[in-house]
This record gives structure tokens, C-alpha cells and sequence, in this order.
């Protein structure tokens, strides 16, 4: 059973006899002596979707949720359901577009690092890898001699979704996304 001051992002915890993954972790510290650290955590139930706020002290205990992870491949879309295959075993398993839509940006066909959080046979969700190469197909034209200044443009990039990048970065140039934030992190 982990303590509230161990809780990472990604981390399966049991909460009112359902699975939720734990999206955010905030610790605060009070400055009144005696006082125990706080975290603020925010949770997802991985069966509903709704998000939760729950406050811990250190040394709370939670219990840790019986869920497996597998290494999975993006496989096909058919209609509304995502596919995807467990590289082990080649078993498959959808999910449907509503369940992993603030995903969909960062799937492509040949991603690699995909987990699916698995429950008692059933997909729960799929968790992406922490950065993903994607081409940038539309932007404005780069301006000759910006440097790398905070300044940015808009980009649309092959999977569809639009992020800011620099100035200097050109239509068909590859960078690295954050899947988490969605910002452009570096070129390729």
C-alpha cells in the first residue's frame, strides 16, 4: 500500500472500490510548525472518466488498484473504435473514441510505447509514451533569421491536432510533443 507522499502520475489507486489513475500531484507544505506536508492529488476514474480532487496527508495510506499494464500497438480504426493489439499475445482490444479522445492527436500508426491498462480482461484506457514525433504539414512561412526566442506560430501537424511552435520551424520539419502538456518540446 503506497503513502500519499509516494503517489507518482500514471499510479493505479483504489478508490470507493474503483480504479483511478492519479493525473496530478501537488505537495504543499505548511508553515506552521508541527504541520504535515499536504498533496493535493487529482484523480480519474478509469471506468467513468469523471475527474477527482482528494487532499492526503504524508503518511496516508491507498490502496493500490489490481490492474495490469501490456505493451500494445495501435492496429485500426473501425467506425468509432480504436483497435489496438497486445504485442505479446496479439489479442485486441477497442476502446471506443469518446474514451480516449484528448488522445487521439498522438496516435499514429506507428507509435511505439503504448500501454493499455487492463482490469479483469477489459481495457480500461491505454497510456502513450511521454513524447511523440509528429511532421508539421501547415504553418505560416519561417521568418528568416528568428532565432530560438520565446515567440511562436501556429502549427497544425500530420495527426491533425494544432500546437505553438517557433518562428524558425518550416512545413515538413519533424519535432518531439509532449503528450501530456501537447507542446512542441524539440526538432527532431
Amino acid at each position: 500500500m503506497p503513502k500519499a507522499g509516494d503517489l507518482k502520475r500514471g499510479m493505479i489507486i483504489e478508490l470507493d472500490g474503483k480504479p483511478h489513475v492519479v493525473k496530478l500531484v501537488e505537495s504543499r507544505s505548511p508553515t506552521s510548525r508541527g504541520a504535515s506536508t499536504l498533496y493535493k492529488v487529482r484523480f480519474n476514474n478509469l471506468q467513468t472518466g469523471q475527474k477527482r480532487d482528494e487532499t492526503y496527508k504524508t503518511d496516508d495510506l491507498l490502496k493500490e488498484a489490481d490492474c495490469s499494464r501490456v505493451p500494445v500497438q495501435f492496429s485500426y480504426i473501425d467506425g468509432d473504435q480504436y483497435i489496438f493489439m497486445n504485442t505479446e499475445d496479439y489479442s485486441q482490444y477497442s476502446l471506443h473514441r469518446d474514451d480516449i479522445e484528448d488522445q487521439l492527436g498522438y496516435i499514429t500508426e506507428s507509435l511505439q510505447g503504448i500501454t493499455a491498462l487492463l482490469m479483469d480482461d477489459k481495457v480500461l484506457g491505454i497510456e502513450l509514451p511521454a513524447t511523440v514525433t509528429l511532421e508539421i504539414t501547415e504553418t505560416s512561412p519561417k521568418i528568416k533569421g528568428a532565432s530560438a526566442s520565446s515567440r511562436t506560430k501556429t502549427a497544425i501537424l500530420s495527426s491533425g491536432i494544432e500546437i505553438q511552435v517557433p518562428e524558425y520551424l518550416d512545413v515538413g520539419e519533424r519535432i518531439k510533443v509532449n503528450t501530456q502538456s501537447g507542446k512542441f518540446m524539440s526538432r527532431e
